[in-house]
C-alpha cells in the first residue's frame, strides 16, 4: 500500500482496477478466454473520453457480479483504503461554479447559484481519478447510517467507523499468505516512552503537529526556523528519513499560511492601501475561511479517534500520506495565493488590479478560476469608480486608486486641459488605453457642461442609464464579455455625451463662426476689409509707434468694418474685434507695432487658449507685413505710371527710370509669388483640412487636436518656426529692401519735381521772376549732377537685393518641405538666378535622391 500511495493518481487507478479485476483473478480459474474478452472490454473503457469515473463504473459492475452471501473480499478493503475522501463539506469549486454532481439532489446547497472559492480540498475538477467511495457503501452500511454520516460534516472522515463496523473488519486482505508474526512486528513504529530517547516518534504524533504547524503554531516536534525562514524538525529527534521527509513537505503548507496571513494582518488595517487592497485582503480572508474550515474537518477527525481509540497507522486513522493527498489541492491555492502576495507587493489601485489580471493568464483551469475570482473581487471598486464617473461625474478617489485623477487647484478656464488627467500607472490591464481615454472624456465632458457650459440638464438624460456593478459576481460576468458589453457601455456613454457636448457648443457658444471669423479677420481671409483697413490706417501708421493712440486705431476699425461686408457679420463677433499695440522699440513706426486682436472668453476659450491666440497673433503679423509689402509695391507701380510720361522730357533720367522699373517689376514678382504660397498651399489647404476635420470630430478633444495641427502647420509653413528661422531672416531683408526702394524712388521724384510754381499761383502770384528762373536753372544743373549718384545707388540696392533673394532660394532649396522647393523655381522662372549660383542648378530630383540617401 505504501508502494501505491506514492504513485500519481491516474498509476493509481490502473494499478487499483489490474489488482482488484485484473487477469490474474481470471486466469486463476482456468478461463483465459474470459481474461482476454476483459482485455478488450477494459482497453475499449479506457479509450473512452466520455466516461469520467471508469473506477466506479468497474467497482459497480464487480459489486453486482458478485454473491452477496460471500464474506467480504480484498476488494471491501481496497475501497476502503480510498474513500478515505474529505467529507462533501470540505468540498468545494470555484467562485460562482456549479456543486460537484455527487452531492443528492435533496440537498439544499444542490440549487444554490453560488459556491466557495474552492481552497479547502482536491475537488472533483483537480484529480484526474475517479470520485473517492465511502466505505459505508461498501461494506453494506444501512440507508440511515450512510444518511446521518452525510448530515455530519465533522464526521465524513470518519466513513469506516461507522456504526455497526470495526478497524479490524474494514482491514484489506492479503493478496498472498499472512506475513510471519516477527515480519509484522518489525514493520510496526516502536512508540517513544517516557525517558526511551532511542524510540522513535509515533506518526500520529507527527499527524497532530502538522495540523498545528498549518495554522502557523509550532508543535513539540516541528518548529519555525526563524534564520531559514521555515519549519523544521530538531536533527536530535529520532525520525526516519521518510517521516521526516513527509513532515517537511506538509510544513510548506503552514509556511505559505503564514505568508499569506502575515500579508493580510498588515495590510487590513492600513486605510491608505485604498478599496482596491481592502478588497483584495477581502479576497485572501475568504480562502483562509474555506484553508481554516479544511483544519477544522481534520482536527474532528483526529479528535473522534482519539475518541474512539483508533490504532495508530489502521485504516481509518489520519496519516502523513493521507494529509499530503488531501492537502494537495490546498497547498496548490495557497501557493497561487503567496505568489500573487510577493507579485502584489507595494501596489494598489489599478496596478494592483492589473497585476492580479496578469496571473489568470494560465491554461490550468483551477488556478484561473481562483485568480478570476480574486480578481473580480478586486476590480469591484474600480468598475464602481468608472461608472460613477461616466454617469454622474463624480470622482471619490480618496488613495488615488482609480486611473482617472484630477488637480483641484486648476481653475474653471483651464478645467479641460489641466484638471482631470490620466494615471498610466493605475489603468488595469484589462482595460485598454483606448477604451481608458474614452472614460476619461466621458467624465470631463459631464463636468465642462456643468462647470464651464454652465448646462443643468441631468447626466441621466444625456447618457442611456445603466446598472451599476452590485456586486463582484456582477464584475466576473463583465470580464467574461470585456469587448461586447463592457466595451458596448463604454462606448454609448462617449459617443451620447461626446455628442451632447458638441452640440451646445456648436449652436449656443457659435463655435465654428468663431473659427471662422479667426480665418476672416486675423488671417486676412476678408479681402476687402483688410484693403479699406490699411488705406485708412496709412497716415496713422507711418507716424512713430509711441505717437500712437489706441481709440484713435480703434474708431479707425469700426469705420473700415462698416465700410465693408464685415457689418454684415454677427454682433457676437463684431464686438469681440479691437485693435492691439505691440510692445514699441525705438525707431518703430506704426507699421512695426499694430496688430488686430481677438477676445474669446468661455467655453470657447477652451479652443482658442492663450497659446492657440499667440499663433494667431504671430501669423497676423507676418501676413500683415507681407501685405504691407504687396501695398508699398503698389504705390510705387502708380508713381512710375504717373511720373513716367512728366519726365519724359528729361533724357537724362531714363536710365535711372529704366532701371527702377526693372527692379520694380522683381519685387512684384517675388511678393506675389510669396502671396500666392501663403494664400493659397498654407492657408486655403490647411484650413480646407481643419474644417473637415472638425466636422468629423466625435469628441471636443478631437476640435482641440485639429484646430492645434492647422496651427502648428501654418506655423511651420510660413517660416516662423525654429527650424526655418534663417529663412524668415532673408525673407525679412527682403521686405526692408523693398522699403528701402520705396524710399529711394520717393527721394528721386522728390528732386525731379518742384511744387514751388504750384505754391506761387495758389498765392495768386506770378509762377516764375527772373530772379526765381535763374534760380531754377541753378537747380535743374545740381539735380543733373546728382544723377549719376542716384544710378549708382540703384546698382547697389539692386546688388544688394538680388544677393539676398539668391540666398533665399539657396535656402529653399535645401529646404525638406517640397512645396518650398517648388517656391524656389517659381521664384526664379526664367533660370536668372540660377545662371549666376551653380548651387541652384541642383534638380529637384536629385535633391530628393540624396535626401532620401542620408536616410
Amino acid at each position: 500500500m505504501a508502494a501505491l500511495d506514492q504513485k500519481s493518481p491516474n498509476v493509481l487507478l490502473q494499478s487499483l482496477c489490474c489488482r482488484i479485476t485484473g487477469k490474474s483473478e481470471v486466469l486463476k480459474q482456468r478461463r483465459e478466454a474470459d481474461a482476454a474478452l476483459f482485455s478488450e472490454l477494459h482497453r475499449k473503457l479506457q479509450t473512452q473520453g466520455v466516461l469520467k469515473h471508469r473506477w466506479s463504473i468497474l467497482y459497480l459492475l464487480l459489486s453486482l457480479c458478485e454473491d452477496p452471501r460471500k464474506p467480504c473480499s480484498r476488494v471491501a478493503g481496497y475501497g476502503s483504503m480510498f474513500a478515505q475522501a474529505l467529507p462533501r463539506d470540505a468540498h468545494s469549486t470555484p467562485f460562482y461554479c456549479a456543486r460537484p454532481q455527487s452531492l443528492s439532489l435533496g440537498h439544499p446547497e444542490r440549487s444554490s447559484t453560488l459556491g466557495t472559492s474552492g481552497i479547502s480540498s482536491l475537488g472533483t475538477h483537480t484529480l484526474n481519478g475517479p470520485t473517492l467511495t465511502p466505505q459505508a457503501l461498501l461494506s453494506g452500511a444501512p440507508a440511515q447510517v450512510l444518511g446521518d454520516s452525510l448530515r455530519q460534516p465533522g464526521t465524513r472522515l470518519a466513513w469506516t467507523l461507522a456504526p455497526g463496523t470495526s478497524p479490524s473488519a474494514t482491514a484489506p486482505t492479503s493478496r498472498g499468505p499472512p506475513a510471519p508474526p516477527a515480519l509484522a512486528a518489525r514493520t510496526q513504529l516502536r512508540p517513544r516512552r517516557d525517558g526511551d530517547e532511542n524510540g522513535e516518534i509515533a506518526e500520529s504524533a507527527l499527524v497532530r503537529d502538522i495540523l498545528y504547524v498549518f495554522q502557523g503554531i509550532d508543535g513539540k516536534f516541528i518548529k519555525m526556523c526563524t534564520p531559514e525562514n521555515c519549519y523544521k524538525i530538531d536533527t536530535k529527534v529520532p525520525l526516519s528519513k521518510s517521516l521526516r521527509d513527509l513532515s517537511s513537505r506538509l510544513s510548506e503548507l503552514g509556511w505559505l499560511h503564514n505568508k499569506v496571513r502575515k500579508y493580510t494582518d498588515a495590510r487590513s488595517l492600513d486605510r491608505a492601501f485604498g478599496l482596491v487592497g481592502q478588497s483584495f485582503c477581502a479576497a485572501l480572508h475568504q480562502e483562509l475561511k474555506e484553508y481554516y474550515r479544511l483544519l477544522s474537518v481534520l482536527h474532528s477527525q483526529l479528535q473522534l479517534e482519539d475518541d474512539q481509540g483508533v490504532n495508530v497507522g489502521g485504516e481509518c486513522s489520519l496519516t502523513l500520506r493521507r494529509l499530503l493527498v488531501w492537502t494537495y489541492d490546498p497547498k496548490v491555492r495557497l501557493k497561487t495565493l503567496a505568489t500573487l502576495v510577493d507579485y502584489c507587493q507595494g501596489r494598489k489601485g489599478g496596478e494592483l488590479a492589473s497585476a492580479v489580471h496578469a496571473y489568470g493568464k494560465t491554461g490550468d483551469p483551477s488556478m484561473r478560476a481562483l485568480v478570476q475570482h480574486v480578481l473580480a473581487l478586486v476590480s469591484h471598486p474600480i468598475l464602481n469608480f468608472l461608472y460613477r464617473w461616466i454617469y454622474d461625474g463624480e470622482l471619490e478617489d480618496t488613495y488615488h486608486e482609480f486611473f482617472v485623477a484630477s488637480d483641484p487647484t486648476v481653475k474653471t478656464d483651464r478645467l479641460w486641459h489641466d484638471k482631470y488627467t490620466l494615471r498610466k500607472s493605475m489603468i488595469p490591464s484589462f482595460i485598454t488605453m483606448d477604451q481608458s481615454r474614452k472614460v476619461l472624456l466621458i467624465g470631463k465632458s459631464i463636468n465642462f457642461l456643468h462647470q464651464v457650459c454652465h448646462d443643468r440638464t441631468p447626466p441621466g438624460k444625456i447618457t442611456p442609464g445603466s446598472k451599476d456593478i452590485d456586486s463582484p459576481r456582477d464584475a466576473a460576468e463583465l470580464f467574461t464579455d470585456l469587448e461586447g458589453a463592457f466595451q458596448g457601455k463604454i462606448d454609448a456613454a462617449y459617443f451620447e455625451t461626446s455628442k451632447y457636448l458638441l452640440d451646445i457648443l456648436n449652436k449656443k457658444y457659435s463655435l465654428l463662426e468663431h473659427l471662422q471669423a479667426m480665418r476672416r479677420y486675423l488671417l486676412l481671409g476678408q479681402g476687402d476689409f483688410i484693403r479699406h483697413l490699411m488705406d485708412l490706417l496709412k497716415p496713422e501708421l507711418a507716424r512713430p509707434a509711441t505717437t500712437l493712440y489706441q481709440h484713435n486705431l480703434t474708431g479707425i476699425l469700426e469705420t473700415a468694418v462698416r465700410a465693408t461686408n464685415a457689418q454684415f457679420d454677427s454682433p457676437e463677433i463684431l464686438k469681440r474685434l479691437d485693435v492691439r499695440l505691440l510692445e514699441v522699440s525705438p525707431g518703430d513706426t506704426g507699421w512695426d507695432v499694430f496688430s488686430l486682436d481677438y477676445h474669446v472668453d468661455g467655453p470657447i476659450a477652451t479652443v482658442f487658449t492663450r497659446e492657440c491666440m499667440s499663433c494667431y497673433l504671430r501669423v497676423f503679423n507676418f501676413l500683415w507685413r507681407a501685405k504691407r509689402m504687396e501695398y508699398i509695391l503698389t504705390d510705387i507701380w502708380k508713381g512710375q505710371m504717373c511720373s513716367g510720361k512728366l519726365l519724359k522730357g528729361m533724357p537724362e533720367l531714363s536710365g535711372v527710370l529704366h532701371q527702377c522699373h526693372v527692379l520694380a517689376s522683381e519685387m512684384v514678382h517675388f511678393i506675389h509669388q510669396m502671396q500666392y504660397y501663403i494664400t493659397f498651399e498654407v492657408l486655403e489647404c490647411s484650413w480646407d483640412e481643419l474644417w473637415n476635420k472638425v466636422q468629423q470630430a466625435q469628441d471636443l478633444d478631437q476640435v482641440i487636436a485639429a484646430h492645434e495641427i492647422f496651427l502648428s502647420t501654418i506655423i511651420s509653413r510660413c517660416l516662423l518656426d525654429t527650424n526655418s528661422r534663417s529663412l524668415l531672416n532673408q525673407l525679412r531683408a527682403i521686405f526692408d529692401q523693398i522699403i528701402e526702394f520705396q524710399n529711394a524712388q520717393d527721394a528721386l521724384y522728390r528732386s525731379a519735381f518742384e511744387d514751388r510754381k504750384q505754391q506761387r499761383e495758389g498765392e495768386g502770384e506770378w509762377g516764375v521772376s527772373a530772379a526765381e528762373e535763374a534760380e531754377e536753372k541753378k537747380r535743374v544743373q545740381k539735380f543733373q549732377e546728382t544723377i549719376p549718384k542716384m544710378c549708382s545707388q540703384l546698382r547697389i540696392l539692386t546688388h544688394f537685393y538680388q544677393g539676398i533673394v539668391q540666398q533665399f532660394l539657396v535656402l529653399l532649396m535645401s529646404s525638406s518641405d517640397e512645396s518650398l522647393q517648388f517656391l524656389s523655381f517659381r521664384l526664379d522662372f526664367n533660370e536668372h538666378y540660377k545662371a549666376r549660383d551653380p548651387r541652384l542648378r541642383v534638380s529637384l530630383g536629385a535633391t530628393r535622391g540624396r535626401r532620401s540617401s542620408n536616410i
